[in-house]
């Protein structure tokens, strides 16, 4: 199976299954000298995992991980980091009706299709239990990003049809993203999405919305200009998250009814510096970083697996219907937002670590700016 790994110099791998054992993240190119323990992973892994309010699924797991490799007396040896995390509440029973049929709007046929045999427990490998491995590199990105005075903060900007208001995406702090159990920096907006919540669970569905995740502090020269454009990097590393189902940055879709003077950032001299006036361009331009905050949304689908029941097939074409049991998120929002986070620090801390390889001298001048 390929596909299991992102990112060139700085590259994650991960692998594991929902019911399985547990699961394993390598980070290769982690740069060595970095103070990290378990301890500096754990905040990260807390904002990801089931069973932290009453508005995500009740599945109880602490997600502890264990560094395998990598690190001595406390700090990164420039090897290759081992991160395992251990499954410990899994209750595949839940899925033994889901041998033989297949769930709407997962990826069980789809996979028999490929392969012919599937890990029905949970969805395998497809299970969105993967994505605490991309948080565990995440969280080490995000120490070593922090040492450059870089910041990524994801937050929810819409559930169903409430929008919340956020007129600056470079001023929200973590500190109102985790004042409350959906991650929306608007209290009034995420008063009502939690009572939408609550009602969707009631009703044995499921509603989706929209993450907004901002990085500041980025210097203007991240990205390459043709294929490996730093949007198109952390498009990937946001769309391979499961239930992404479309991805933008900056004014994103709304520019395709203004015109071209109206989408323009126009430029200014500010203490030596080029500044652009406005972020439309979501701080990328050509693929590569401009200096201003990087603002990228990602869509989120309603979570697939509902108790109420539902027309399907099973794997000998015969129609049937399935009801599916479990703890499933009734919102999956509010547990995306690290995950996203992550996904764009793991595409950040790529690129910087290129972009010291290939111009040396950009990015010394860089370093002394930042006075280290």
């Amino acid at each position: 199976m390929a596909g299991n790994s992102i990112g060139q110099a700085f590259r994650v791998t991960t692998a594991g299954e929902s019911h399985g054992r547990g699961n394993v993240v390598i980070i290769d190119g982690c740069p060595p000298g970095i103070e990290l323990s378990e301890e500096d992973l754990i905040p990260d892994m807390e904002r990801r995992r089931p069973g932290q309010s009453k508005v995500v699924t009740q599945r109880k797991e602490p997600d502890m991980p264990r560094i395998m490799s990598g690190v001595f007396e406390g700090r990164t040896t420039g090897t290759s980091i081992a991160i395992v995390v251990e499954n410990t509440d899994q209750r595949s029973r839940d899925y033994t009706e889901i041998m033989e049929k297949y769930r709407p709007g997962h990826a069980d046929y789809t996979y028999d299709a490929k392969y012919g045999f599937r890990d029905y427990r949970g969805g395998g490998r497809s299970s969105a239990r993967e994505t605490l491995s991309r948080v565990a590199a995440g969280a080490i990105a995000r120490k070593m990003l922090r040492g450059y005075g870089i910041e990524v903060v994801g937050y929810v900007t819409r559930i169903g049809h409430i929008h919340a208001d956020i007129p600056d995406p470079a001023s929200v702090t973590m500190d109102q993203v985790e004042s409350n159990i959906v991650r929306c920096p608007d209290q009034g907006a995420a008063e009502k999405m939690i009572e939408l919540i609550h009602a969707m669970r009631k009703d044995q569905d499921s509603i989706g919305g929209v993450a907004e995740i901002c990085a500041t502090g980025v210097p203007p020269g991240l990205g390459e200009p043709v294929f490996d454009k730093l949007k198109a990097d952390i498009a990937h590393g946001i769309m391979s998250i499961p239930a992404v189902t479309g991805f933008e940055y900056g004014a994103g879709f709304e520019v395709a009814g203004w015109r071209g003077s109206e989408n323009n950032d126009l430029f200014e001299m500010i203490d030596g510096e080029v500044v652009a006036k406005s972020n439309r361009h979501g701080g990328m331009l050509g693929g590569i970083s401009s200096g201003s905050p990087i603002v990228v949304r990602a869509s989120i689908k309603p979570t697939s697996s509902l108790s109420k029941e539902q027309e399907t097939v099973n794997k000998a074409g015969e129609n049937t219907t399935i009801r599916t049991k479990g703890r499933h998120d009734p919102c999956l929002l509010p547990r995306f937002v690290p995950v996203g986070e992550c996904a764009v620090l793991v595409a950040l801390a790529d690129h910087l670590l290129r972009w010291r390889g290939q111009a040396p001298e950009q990015y010394r001048k860089y370093v002394e700016s930042r006075g280290k």
